[in-house]
Formats: C-alpha cells, sequence, structure tokens
C-alpha cells in the first residue's frame, strides 16, 4: 500500500474516534451536582450580656450591655432573657455592679443592684456592715491595696507592763469595699490605689471587734492576702475583745488593757 493512502487512512480512524468520544459526551449530560449537608441550627433566645468589662462599682448603660443569641438548652435561673424582659436594657439604666462582669458574661441580677441604692450600700451583702479604719502607705500593703481584695487586720498595742510591743490578727480575710471612696480600680490603668481610709466589709461581731481594736491599738495595719483565700472562711475575729456573756456590758479600755464591767457594775461604784 502507498505511503499517502497508509496516511489518509490513519487520519480517518483518528477522525472517527474523535467524533465518537464527542457523541458521547454530548448524550451523558452534565455531572450530576453533590447534595450539600442539611445542618440544623440549635433554637436560640436573646441574653443581656455585658459589651465590656464592668467593674464593681460602676453602672450600666445602653452603652454596656446588650443582646445576643444564646443557646436555648444553655439557658439556666438568673439569666435575664428578652423574652422574658424586652425592656431589661432601659430598665436597668444606672443600676449598680455588685460583682465584676466581664466583656460577653451574662448579667445576672444578684450581680447588680437597684439604680436608686447608693453604691456603698448597694454593695454590701445582707448583713455585712461597711466600717473604715484609717491607712497609710505604710499600713496599707505600699499602697496595693485594690477594692474587692482580701486583707488581715493586724492589731499593734504597747504592753502596759513591760513596755513591748505586741501584735495580734483581729480580723481575718476580710474583703475591702473602697479605698478612700474609690470603688473600683483607676481608668487610666494604673493598679495601685494610695489613700487614708480603707473600708471594710465586716459581720456584725466584726464590726465591734474592729471598733474595740481602733481604740486600743497603736497601730492598725492591713495584710494584703492572695486571691487564692477568697473562698476561705472571712468570720475568724478576735471575740475575746467582746464581753462574750451576751448581756448588757460597759468595755473600759486604759492603758491598753480591757477592763470588763456590766451596766449594773458601774452603776454601783457610781
Amino acid at each position: 500500500m502507498k505511503p499517502v493512502r497508509i496516511i489518509i487512512l490513519a487520519v480517518a480512524v483518528i477522525s472517527a474516534a474523535m467524533a465518537g468520544l464527542l457523541a458521547m459526551k454530548l448524550t451523558r449530560g452534565p455531572a450530576p451536582q453533590m447534595a450539600e449537608p442539611l445542618i440544623e441550627h440549635a433554637p436560640t433566645v436573646n441574653v443581656l450580656v455585658a459589651s465590656k468589662s464592668l467593674p464593681v462599682g460602676s453602672r450600666l448603660g445602653a452603652d454596656s450591655i446588650h443582646w445576643t443569641a444564646w443557646p436555648k438548652d444553655g439557658i439556666v435561673e438568673g439569666l435575664i432573657t428578652e423574652e422574658n424582659r424586652p425592656g431589661a436594657v432601659e430598665d436597668l439604666s444606672g443600676a449598680v455592679v455588685r460583682l465584676p462582669i466581664f466583656t460577653g458574661e451574662p448579667v445576672r441580677q444578684e450581680k447588680i443592684a437597684d439604680s436608686s441604692s447608693r453604691i456603698m450600700s448597694s454593695l454590701l451583702p445582707a448583713g455585712k456592715r461597711a466600717v473604715a479604719t484609717e491607712i497609710t502607705v505604710a499600713t496599707g500593703a505600699g499602697g496595693f491595696i485594690l477594692p474587692n481584695d482580701r486583707v488581715d487586720v493586724i492589731m499593734v498595742r504597747k504592753s502596759e507592763n513591760d513596755g513591748i510591743y505586741l501584735t495580734e490578727t483581729v480580723l481575718s480575710n476580710v474583703r475591702v469595699l473602697a479605698i478612700d471612696q474609690q470603688v473600683e480600680e483607676k481608668d487610666d490603668g494604673s493598679k495601685s490605689v494610695v489613700g487614708t481610709t480603707a473600708t471594710l466589709e465586716l459581720t456584725p461581731d466584726q464590726s465591734k471587734v474592729m471598733t474595740v481594736a481602733q481604740q486600743m491599738a497603736e497601730r492598725i495595719s492591713l495584710a494584703l492576702r492572695s486571691v487564692a483565700d477568697a473562698q476561705e472562711a472571712d468570720t475568724n475575729a478576735a471575740d475575746h475583745l467582746l464581753s462574750g456573756d451576751g448581756q448588757p456590758s460597759i468595755q473600759v479600755i486604759k492603758s491598753g488593757s480591757i477592763v470588763k464591767s456590766d451596766a449594773a457594775a458601774v452603776q454601783n461604784q457610781k
């Protein structure tokens, strides 16, 4: 066979093959598309959360709280929802923050106080008292004590007999409510607060112990405690400074020593 015929035959075979492939593609149609998986979204409820970190003593406002979607099965008692309180943003405007609230954290009713409340009284839990004591840089942990810190109250007094200075921890692990009239950290980011007065959160009995200690002591010092001690008991006090019998009594403090006398005995001595 002549070479020319061979070339023509090869071209014809190749053309026929290409035509067959093209016909097969046209008859098959477009490739099937993969079905997208269906994603079911869990039902949500709008919950009131903090737009920014809110320290103790700050007040709520439209710029500090907002509604955000929250899984419905994650709703627990105490959360403020738009379904239950649709006007909460306006109603809580001006409310005082009693415990720190962080950015994105749900606002709980127990962490805030009514807007008509005074700041200091709203910070006090039920049954507690606010008692102030004088401090200096030397007696206040170098000025590094901040509101909401925990401290021990140490009394220093001079013995009447031998003139030796005695120290005693009269209160343990009590919370600092404020330094002077400051109930939160400074806005400029500084951490230390150098003041002249510390206001402490005490029980009624601790308040009595503190009052007696202030009269007896030559100096009252505050010892700063670790934040890890916040869960420890804070009701310990030097109860021996009180009368102890539960009856009306008069306590006379003379030269750093307590002379305990009940009211009737004092009247008889007059």
